[in-house]
């Protein structure tokens, strides 16, 4: 009779140790949203940044707030909007057929005011070459993050700039590439996907 009762000791161990596996996979699950610079919480609470969907494990509530989110680059826009395709390519990371695109064009209007994403330090002026030959300039940023963004005519090359500040203007596209959307060109400076900053 003594053996057929339930061991509360045993029985404790493993419900901790349950209760340790679920939170290391959530720890887990959660990194997705960690490699970007966010936190996996409910979307009732206060975000000083924005919300990434389908970063973080559980209820479609619990989302991942980016604190550190950029702020919008093109004056008269309440977004950074990424181009959609036209008759000259598609601005998402990624895309262009077999010649992939490692950055992400952002809709403005030609020579619209271009604002800083992010507090820092300008590091100089960048250039790139198309396959076609066309040039393309603009300036660096550093901080966190390093970014190039491209065709724009900044007002200055170095120097600390403050989130929001102007920083320049958008060079117009449509002269050289009629029917284009006109756009800068972001870039992060490693190569990889800066979505989840916009």
């Amino acid at each position: 009779e003594k053996d057929r009762r339930p061991n509360k000791a045993g029985t404790a161990r493993k419900m901790a140790k349950t209760g340790r596996q679920r939170a290391s996979l959530r720890r887990r699950s959660e990194a997705t949203c960690a490699t970007v610079g966010g936190v996996c919480q409910p979307n009732r609470y206060l975000c000083q940044g924005r919300y990434l969907k389908d970063k973080c494990p559980g209820a479609k509530t619990q989302q991942c707030c980016m604190p550190g989110a950029w702020s919008v680059l093109c004056a008269g826009h309440h977004n950074n909007r990424v181009r959609a395709c036209d008759v000259h390519g598609c601005g998402a990371f990624n895309l262009r057929g077999n010649d992939l695109h490692k950055a992400v064009d952002l809709v403005c209007e030609d020579y619209g005011v271009v604002s800083t994403p992010f507090s820092g330090s300008l590091a100089g002026p960048v250039s790139q070459k198309d396959p076609d030959g066309n040039q393309y300039d603009g300036v660096k940023l550093l901080n966190d993050h390093c970014v190039k963004i491209f065709n724009i005519r900044p007002y200055r090359y170095i120097g600390p700039v403050t989130q929001g500040e102007a920083l320049g203007y958008l060079l117009p596209l449509q002269e050289r590439f009629p029917g284009i959307t006109s756009h800068l060109e972001l870039q992060m400076c490693d190569g990889t996907d800066p979505s989840p900053f916009i």
